[in-house]
C-alpha cells in the first residue's frame, strides 16, 4: 500500500517538474508561450511485472488501468504522461483471485478481499442480502470487500445437513413439488442452485443424517437447468458423486472422502463436462494434516490474520481420530480428474474448521499443486476457470475491457506457487485495497440502549425487535436430542402469550442440550455490541428442572460458550443474570443467547416470557 502511494506521489511530482521545464524551455530561438500545467491523469500502470493473465504467461508486460477497468495490456504499451506508474519490477501481476466454495457472514467478503480474493462463491446462506450483492457486484465503486455470487438456500431434506446453523431453511420433502421448490429458490435470487447430498457415512461415524433421494436430485438439478442456473452437488461419498453426475449437475462442490476415483467416474466426468470444487482445504483438516496451523504460521499471512480467522485455522473439522487417508485419497482423485483434462476449481468451504477466509486459498493453490496441477494450472484454478464455469465474463483475466481485480505479488508464482502469499498491493474495481488486520475486523453491530426487549412472545409469530430466535440441539454436534417450541396464551405478569419450550434430552453427546437460541445480529452469530447492558432478565416457569443460559460472544463464533443457570418451577419467576457473572463472556461482541436444557437425559418442558437484555 505504502509503495503504491509512494509511486502515486512520484508519478505527481514528476508531471509537476514536466510541466515546469516546458514553461522555462525556449521554444525555435525564441521564449515560449505561458502554458498551463498538465494534472496528474486519472488512474494507474503496473510497469516491468511479470503478467499472469489468468490462463497463460504474458512475460514482462505493462497494464494500464483507467475507471476501474484494464484499460491495455502488453509488453510495448506506452504509460500516458502524468498516470501513476506502480513499480512490477521482480513481481507477477495476477488477477484478483476466485474461492468457488465459501459461506460467507460477518467479516467474510473483507477478509476475503485482505488476502487477494476479489471474488466468491457462496454455497449456503439466507436470500435476503441477493439484492445487495447483486448491487455491489454490478458496481465499480471503491470497496475493500469481495463480490459474491450465492446459491441462498442449499437444497437439503428435513433435518439434512445445511439445517443446522440457526437459521430456518425450506426443505425438500417426500411429497415436495421439486421444480416449484427449484423456482422458488430462483426468485429469491439464487445466482444457482447447491444440492446437498450427504448422510455422513463417508466419516465413519455411526449417526446418519437424513438427504435428498436419487429422484429428488434429478428433478432438482433438471429444474435448475430449465431456468438456466448451474446445478453443483456437495457430496461425500464416491457414489452419490457418480450419479449426480449421471443426472446432469454441473459440477461437484466437494470431492468424495470414502474413496479415490475410479475409471468409470473419471470418464463420466470427462464426458459430462462436469468441473470439481475438491475443497482440499477443509479434507485436509478431516484429515489432521496441519494445513490451518501452515497458514497461521506462514510469514506472509499469518501477521495480518484476525483472531477469528486464527481461531478457526487452529480448529480441526470432526472431532475423531486423524485420517490421513482422506487428504491422500482426495489428492489421488484430482490427479486422475485432472490428467483426463477435468476442470479443477479452487475452494476452500471458508470458514469450516481449519480453514480462514482469503488466506486458506493460498493454501489450497499449493494443495493443487500437490495433486499434480501446474503452477499455471493451479492459479487458473483460482482465477480463471471458476470465472468461465460460472459464467462471470468480466473478471478472472487481465485482459481489456475487463474489471481491474487486480493483484500484484513478489517473486514468480509460476515458479513457486507459494508466491502467491507475498502480496504487495489488492486493487478491487481498480482501488487500492487497506489490508491491515484491524481493518478487516468490522466492529459489532449497535442495538439503541433503549431496545432492551429481546422477545415478549405476544404476537402470532416469534419475532423481536431485532435478531432472531431459532430451535438449537445437540444434534447438529452429532448428539439426539430433540426440541418442539410453540407461542401459547397466558404469559407473565397478564402479558397475551409466552413461549413454550419442549423436548427429550437423549444420550449421544458429552454434553447434550435443547431448547431456543435468540441471536441479536441481522445474520447467524454476527456479533453485536451489548457493552453497555449490564443483565439478562427474563420470566420463567416449568418443570422444575434446572436449565442454562448460555452466552456466546467474543472474536470468534467457535468459542465456548459462558453460562449461568436457573430453576423453572411451577410458578412465573423474574430472574436477572448479570452478565459480569457469566465468566469470560464479552457483551461487546455478543453473538447469542440461548436457554437450554441439559443433563439428565429425559423429557422437558419450560416457558420463557419478557426476555430483556438491560
Amino acid at each position: 500500500m505504502k509503495r503504491w502511494m509512494d509511486a502515486v506521489a512520484a508519478g505527481a511530482l514528476v508531471a509537476t517538474l514536466v510541466a515546469s521545464v516546458l514553461l522555462l524551455s525556449p521554444a525555435n530561438g525564441r521564449d515560449s508561450a505561458p502554458a498551463t500545467a498538465r494534472p496528474p491523469v486519472d488512474g494507474f500502470a503496473v510497469r516491468g511485472a511479470r503478467v499472469f493473465d489468468g490462463e497463460r504467461d504474458l512475460g514482462i508486460a505493462t497494464v494500464v488501468v483507467r475507471d476501474g477497468r484494464i484499460a491495455e495490456v502488453g509488453a510495448d504499451i506506452a504509460v500516458p504522461e502524468g498516470m501513476a506508474v506502480v513499480d512490477g519490477q521482480g513481481r507477477t501481476l495476477l488477477p484478483g483471485l476466485i474461492d468457488a466454495h465459501v459461506h460467507a457472514w460477518g467479516d467474510a467478503q473483507r477478509d476475503a478481499a485482505r488476502f487477494g480474493v476479489t471474488t466468491a462463491f457462496d454455497m449456503h446462506g439466507m436470500p435476503e442480502r441477493a439484492p445487495a450483492l447483486r448491487a455491489q457486484r454490478e458496481s465499480l465503486a471503491a470497496t475493500g470487500q469481495a463480490d459474491l455470487w450465492a446459491a441462498g438456500y442449499a437444497v437439503t431434506a428435513p433435518g439434512g445437513h445445511g439445517t443446522q446453523y440457526g437459521f430456518p431453511v425450506p426443505t425438500v420433502e417426500a411429497d415436495t413439488d421439486v421444480d416449484a421448490f427449484i423456482g422458488a429458490r430462483i426468485d429469491e435470487g439464487a445466482d444457482f442452485i447447491k444440492l446437498i447430498v450427504e448422510d455422513l457415512s463417508a466419516y465413519g461415524t455411526a449417526r446418519r443424517l437424513p438427504t435428498l433421494s436419487a429422484e429428488q436430485v434429478t428433478a432438482a438439478i433438471a429444474a435448475a437447468h430449465a431456468r438456466e442456473r448451474l446445478a453443483v452437488v456437495h457430496v461425500s461419498t464416491l457414489e452419490d458423486g457418480r450419479h449426480a453426475i449421471a443426472s446432469g449437475a454441473d459440477g461437484l462442490v466437494h470431492l468424495f472422502a470414502d474413496a479415490e476415483a475410479d475409471a468409470a467416474f473419471v470418464t463420466a466426468m470427462h464426458a459430462r463436462d462436469a468441473f470439481v470444487v475438491p475443497t482440499l482445504s477443509v479434507l485436509a483438516s478431516v484429515a489432521g494434516a496441519g494445513e490451518g496451523t501452515a497458514i497461521a504460521d506462514d510469514a506472509h499471512l499469518g501477521g495480518l490474520l484476525t483472531a477469528e480467522q486464527r481461531s478457526s485455522l487452529a480448529a480441526r473439522m470432526h472431532g475423531g481420530a486423524p485420517d490421513p487417508g482422506t487428504l491422500a485419497r482426495a489428492l489421488e482423485s484430482v490427479r486422475l480428474l485432472h490428467a483426463a483434462g477435468v476442470d479443477i476449481l479452487a475452494g476452500t468451504d471458508a470458514p469450516n474448521p481449519g480453514t480462514a477466509h482469503g488466506a486458506s486459498l493460498h493454501g489450497e493453490m499449493a494443495l493443487l499443486v500437490r495433486a499434480g496441477l501446474g503452477n499455471a494450472q493451479a492459479l487458473a484454478a483460482a482465477t480463471a476457470l471458476p470465472a468461465r464455469r460460472f459464467g462471470l465474463s468480466d473478471r478472472g483475466r487481465i485482459a481489456p475491457g475487463l474489471r481491474a481485480d487486480l493483484v500484484l505479488v513478489d517473486g514468480d508464482p509460476l515458479a513457486d506457487i507459494s508466491a502467491t502469499r507475498a502480496i504487495v498491493t489488492v486493487w478491487k474495481n481498480g482501488h487500492p485495497v487497506a489490508r491491515d488486520a484491524q481493518v478487516g475486523t468490522a466492529a459489532a453491530a449497535l442495538v439503541p440502549a433503549a431496545q432492551t426487549l429481546v422477545g415478549d412472545f405476544d404476537g402470532d409469530a416469534i419475532t423481536a425487535p431485532f435478531g432472531s430466535w431459532q430451535p438449537s440441539t445437540d444434534r447438529m454436534a452429532g448428539g439426539n436430542s430433540d426440541v418442539a417450541h410453540e407461542l401459547v396464551p397466558s404469559g407473565a405478569q397478564g402479558t397475551t402469550g409466552a413461549l413454550r419450550i419442549h423436548g427429550e434430552i437423549r444420550p449421544g453427546f458429552a454434553f447434550p442440550w435443547a431448547g431456543m437460541t435468540f441471536m441479536p445480529g441481522t445474520e447467524p452469530m454476527e456479533p453485536v455490541d451489548m457493552s453497555g447492558r449490564e443483565a439478562l432478565v427474563f420470566h420463567v416457569r416449568g418443570d422444575g428442572r434446572r436449565y442454562s443460559a448460555m452466552l456466546f460472544s467474543g472474536p470468534t463464533m467457535q468459542g465456548m460458550p459462558s453460562t449461568q443457570t436457573f430453576v423453572a418451577g411451577p410458578e412465573w419467576t423474574e430472574v436477572r443474570l448479570p452478565l459480569a457473572d457469566f465468566p469470560g463472556a464479552d457483551p461487546a461482541l455478543l453473538r447469542a443467547v440461548a436457554f437450554t436444557a441439559g443433563q439428565p437425559a429425559g423429557g422437558f418442558e419450560f416457558f420463557l416470557d419478557q426476555v430483556e437484555l438491560r
